[in-house]
């Protein structure tokens, strides 16, 4: 048995590391762990206890019914339901409240992802057109988020933000194609009866949802139902898990049980015992919507435990002399490996260079070509989903050997590669080209928030925080310099909230961008400026109302949060730029690209930096 303590502190490692920004790289170091071991496993002298561990029966049985299972079917059909369960969450959040609430955003990525789901389909049955391998082209549409992810961390640039960003919203789309598949393609001996039950279990969590029940112990008893009646009707049960996840609620935390749970936490406080504690427990878990209870509660296990037991089940090939000859002239191996690294890379580079030469600005700024060919090389990691389709596709046999080692061959391919392209990369653009010494997003004046005339000949770019100090104290020296330079300066303000030191950075960006749609940014931006030591969320909505806002409109829009992703973007913007500190300013004149400023940033140092910039271009004209 797993020692729970042991799960504990496996889970609260994974949050840290979430926080410090290591989740991905430390989830595929499980992954890779587990893989290893279960190759080592099965080629030791003690491979045939390999065989006869995955394969031993187990049963569940209430009363006269019972469901037996070997142990990798019960990882594979049971405890993977968790894993496509979390991955149906993150599908649903990201149309819900991330990446792909935003269309233009995710076109890319999206169109890239479909070009990465076809063409390697159609290279696999190009190499297997025929016959029982056929059968297992779902095994190179998929790309394993979490290696990829590890190993974009590892190898990628350093300041690769941005196409972190393009490949796990690629990622989503990708795995919303895969799901479809095993969904369509691999489901066989339909029973409607079971298929019905499975369907009004899905119904009643959708009543569930919409009777406002928020706990999950009662969407958890009717998902175990539906996930039985859904293994019974023939459709693959994981299938279930996705469903249910793609029914639960996400929504921003409603302002009224916001402050219903801060009234129970004080009461606890001022008088703390076990009924207030557990009200207050169960007030804050109501603001949160069930989504996001449950994908910061299971994600940690499939990262830690779920997902290393599936590659401990089934990356357990015994490679020997036979097995390695049979696949090195298997037209089912060769064609995982052409599938998986040359239709991977040439499908989502390909779609995502043309996309941009034909829709110009289609790519987020910063995704230089060569970065683009190393990720979607990267994309040829189709690991998990990969090896969960070969067991669908072909069962365990000679066959299903040859297609595992075909996807072993080429994550271990795709990784090498995309190391080289990222190297070279590192060789091309040497350290004095950084992305950082010049503005990454070109001005946008749709976008951007502009104080001066929209067509003054200089620029003056600042990246900011609204309760960094440092920020507030440079809002003199930016007063100064605009009125030095009147009509001739356009002053730009763009979002790097540093959350790590300032709590309440972020919440003030979005409240700025809140006031924008009513026409008082400038205003709004001021004021968070003077009083930047008192930004708590009471403080700004009551700036908000002196501001003469509709706080109605305002309260919404903060309590959805529907600026977040364009304060992201700036704060994405940054990182890709090298920019880790506030405020960070860039200079320019004309039309050309403004360059960083680097030093003091007093009235006087950059009034002096701005006429040399004017000097320089009038005396190359």
């Amino acid at each position: 048995m797993t020692d729970p303590k042991l799960l504990r502190r496996l889970v609260g490692t994974l949050q840290d590391a979430r926080r410090d920004g290591n989740a991905e790289s430390l989830a595929a170091a499980f992954l890779l762990g587990a893989t290893v071991i279960a190759l080592v496993w099965a080629n030791s002298p003690w491979s045939q206890t390999y065989s006869d561990f995955w394969h031993t029966p187990a049963s569940v049985s209430i009363g006269d019914m019972s469901l037996t299972l070997d142990l990798m079917h019960w990882v594979n059909d049971g405890l993977m339901t968790l894993f496509f369960f979390v991955v149906g969450l993150d599908v649903k959040r990201e149309f819900t409240t991330g990446e792909l609430t935003d269309r233009r955003r995710a076109m890319a990525p999206i169109i890239a992802a479909l070009a990465g789901l076809a063409l390697p389909a159609a290279l696999f049955l190009l190499v297997n057109p025929s016959g029982e391998a056929a059968s297992a082209w779902g095994v190179v549409i998929s790309t394993d988020t979490a290696f990829l992810l590890g190993a974009l961390a590892l190898i990628g640039p350093a300041c690769g933000a941005r196409l972190r960003v393009f490949l796990l919203t690629l990622a989503v789309a990708d795995d919303i194609g895969a799901l479809a598949v095993i969904a369509v393609v691999y489901t066989d001996d339909l029973r409607l009866g079971w298929l019905a039950v499975a369907g009004v279990g899905l119904l009643a969590i959708m009543w569930l949802r919409r009777q406002g029940a928020w706990r999950g112990v009662g969407y958890a008893v009717v998902a175990v139902v539906t996930w039985v009646a859904t293994y019974e009707s023939g459709v693959h049960p994981t299938l279930a898990g996705v469903m249910i996840a793609l029914i639960l609620p996400v929504y921003a935390p409603r302002r009224s049980e916001v402050e219903r749970a801060a009234e129970l936490t004080r009461a606890f406080r001022q008088s703390p015992n076990p009924e207030y504690a557990r009200s207050a427990r169960l007030g804050i878990d109501r603001a949160v919507s069930v989504n996001e209870r449950l994908m910061r509660l299971y994600e940690p296990y499939t990262a830690f435990v779920i997902v290393p037991l599936f590659a401990l089940a089934n990356a357990g090939v015994t490679l020997t002399g036979d097995t390695l000859r049979a696949a090195a002239t298997s037209p089912l191996t060769w064609g995982v490996i052409v599938g998986l690294v040359l239709g991977k890379f040439v499908g989502i580079a390909g779609a995502s260079l043309l996309l941009a030469k034909l829709k110009p600005g289609s790519l987020a700024p910063g995704l230089r070509p060569t970065w683009i060919a190393g990720g979607a090389t990267l994309s040829g990691i189709g690991f998990t989903i990969s090896l969960f389709i070969v067991d669908l596709a072909l069962g365990d046999g000679l066959l299903a050997d040859e297609a595992r080692v075909g996807v072993l061959a080429a994550s271990v391919i795709a990784t090498l590669l995309g190391w080289a392209i990222f190297a070279a990369d590192r060789r091309l653009n040497p350290e004095s080209d950084k992305l950082g010494a010049r503005l990454l997003r070109p001005l946008d004046f749709r976008r951007d928030h502009v104080r001066g005339g929209i067509g003054a000949p200089l620029t003056l770019v600042e990246y900011g925080d609204f309760e960094c100090p440092f920020c507030s104290k440079a809002t003199g020296s930016i007063r100064q310099v605009r009125t030095h330079f009147g009509d001739d300066l356009r002053y730009v303000f763009r979002h790097l909230p540093l959350e790590e030191h300032h709590p309440f950075a972020r919440y003030a960006a979005q409240a700025a961008e809140a006031a924008a749609v009513q026409g008082k940014f400038w205003e709004m931006h001021d004021t968070l400026f003077l009083h930047h030591d008192a930004l708590a969320p009471d403080d700004i909505r009551e700036y908000a109302a002196r501001l003469e806002l509709d706080l109605d409109r305002f309260d919404e829009d903060m309590r959805t949060e529907r600026f977040a992703v364009r304060v992201d973007d700036d704060q994405i913007d940054a990182a890709s730029s090298d920019i880790g500190g506030t405020p960070t300013f860039f200079l320019g004149i004309g039309d050309s690209v403004p360059v960083r400023h680097r030093g003091h940033y007093d009235a006087a140092t950059l009034i002096a930096r701005l006429e040399e910039i004017r000097a320089a271009d009038l005396s190359d004209h």
